[in-house]
């Protein structure tokens, strides 16, 4: 997930309480480094009063950029929420603690059908938070009922109104899980085999890019777009003409987690922290909030019936079986990146 987006925003609330925090010097303040608007203010509210102490919010809007700070020595944060691919890289510049689980209680509640695919399993750096998957939204007035699948990108009807992610672990993955093959190959015959069908959905593509789909299908100016589930249900909710999907053939379904920084300043506190978003309460009320899945089993018969109901968030088992977080590559990003140069120049 690179870009977050709330049923309802909260930065006026979060703004407000980050100035608070400069009134409140005598506090322990928790820093917490993280993606924008990824909270319900109201938590925030509850733990400083819990705790008698500050949540100073700062935001990034990649894991790319997080990941450079911090190893550019960048100290002061107490927790990081970076996705579960980028902990594995965080993991092997030391640049994370290892979680103490015994004071995070409430880590029970974490799903155990979502840490059976998790890239941290046993949570020994990382506890997740939210989950999503990569979907695909189309408008059904122009495509019509169509089936649940990637073979949706080279339906004619939609030549010229189509958009993908500008991101090859989400498009070329997304050609790899159309041919069957995992959504992290490293398999050089997959991989090209990958290639060439993404190929041939670009033949259909107007522009690969990560801002303009929501609001590009919500006008009618796209009639197709690859997004994440939080942004385009959200377009949904408001245009009933855009239907959301996650292919038959599975998606990435990316986590982040919560994680502490080697140089925590107040790691205690920290795991206070994710113990308090662990609660089974906290976690159904930012899920209601945000709009998108804390795996924590605790938490899901306190949902809503319509959010509960979400086949988007909550699918099949069928289906969630076909489903996995983009895993680190290590040093073989290399055959991914020149599979998509490929593709950007075919």
């Amino acid at each position: 997930m690179h870009r977050r987006t709330f049923l309802r925003h909260s930065s006026v609330a979060l703004a407000a309480s980050a100035l608070a925090a400069c009134s409140s010097k005598s506090k322990p303040q928790l820093h917490v480094f993280t993606w924008s608007d990824y909270l319900d203010p109201a938590l925030q509210q509850k733990f400083e009063a819990q705790h008698n102490c500050t949540v100073v919010i700062d935001t990034y809007d990649s894991n790319e950029s997080m990941f450079a700070k911090l190893k550019g020595g960048a100290t002061g944060y107490d927790i990081i929420v970076p996705s579960s691919y980028m902990v594995k890289a965080l993991v092997r510049e030391n640049l994370l603690v290892k979680l103490d689980l015994g004071k995070i209680p409430q880590s029970k509640n974490i799903d155990a059908d979502h840490l059976k695919k998790a890239l941290d399993p046993t949570m020994t750096y990382s506890v997740p938070y939210m989950t999503a998957p990569t979907c695909i939204a189309y408008l059904q007035s122009k495509l019509g009922d169509c089936e649940p699948s990637y073979k949706i990108f080279e339906n004619p009807a939609a030549k010229g109104r189509v958009t993908m992610l500008n991101d090859m672990r989400e498009v070329i993955g997304a050609a790899l899980l159309s041919l069957g093959f995992s959504l992290n190959s490293i398999n050089p015959v997959e991989i090209k085999l990958a290639t060439e069908v993404a190929i041939v959905w670009k033949k259909n593509i107007t522009k690969y890019e990560n801002e303009l789909y929501k609001n590009g299908i919500a006008s009618g100016e796209f009639y197709l777009v690859q997004g994440y589930a939080g942004e385009l249900l959200t377009v949904a909710d408001d245009n009933e003409d855009v239907r959301v999907i996650v292919p038959k053939e599975g998606a990435a379904f990316s986590c982040d987690d919560l994680c502490i920084p080697a140089t925590a300043p107040h790691p205690d506190l920290a795991h206070a922290w994710i113990d308090f978003l662990c609660e089974a309460s906290s976690a159904a009320q930012n899920m209601e909030y945000i709009g998108y899945r804390a795996p924590n089993t605790a938490a899901y018969s306190r949902l809503s019936e319509d959010f509960r109901g979400n086949p988007v968030l909550f699918p099949s088992d069928e289906l969630y079986a076909k489903c996995s977080p983009l895993d680190d590559l290590g040093e073989n990003i290399a055959l991914w990146t020149a599979a998509w140069d490929q593709v950007k120049s075919a």
